[in-house]
């Protein structure tokens, strides 16, 4: 009879890679940091944003607010001063957040830094280190006369 052995067997569990995420505008606001974890240490910046988005929808949906603090616009919300407000409370289709997002980092409606460098594609590869962060910088129009 054989015996179990529970300290020579080990878990096939995935390793998980963690990317501390920020969001920033260039009026100076700030919005607390958070952890996104990925499965490969290996990842292109369209994977962040696509990730990224997939939890602000996931939080929403899970809230069902009136509030939706995204990256990007729903439709039929209206811009406040620190999210959009949707004119009625319903689930948002992550997907399609995710291709507005695209479409706003390719018409720079928001930068992607990583640590101090910033993404200029969204097929760039990013290799997740310990400590590594990025930062989502909403461009903000300047207002004046």
């Amino acid at each position: 009879m054989s015996s179990f052995c529970a300290d020579c067997v080990t878990a096939i569990v995935p390793m998980s890679h963690s990317l501390m995420i920020h969001d920033a505008t260039t009026l100076g606001d700030n919005r607390p940091v958070f952890a996104l974890e990925f499965l490969t240490e290996r990842i292109t910046v369209r994977e962040v944003i696509r990730r990224r988005v997939y939890q602000d929808v996931q939080d929403y949906n899970a809230a069902q607010s009136e509030m939706f603090y995204g990256l990007v616009k729903p439709i039929d919300a209206e811009q406040t001063l620190n999210g959009y407000k949707l004119k009625k409370i319903r689930r948002i289709d992550w997907e399609v957040q995710a291709e507005k997002a695209i479409e706003a980092f390719d018409r720079n409606g928001f930068i992607v830094l990583i640590d101090d460098y910033q993404a200029e594609d969204l097929d760039t590869e990013i290799v997740i280190r310990p400590e590594m962060t990025v930062t989502f910088l909403k461009l903000m129009p300047l207002v004046g006369g």
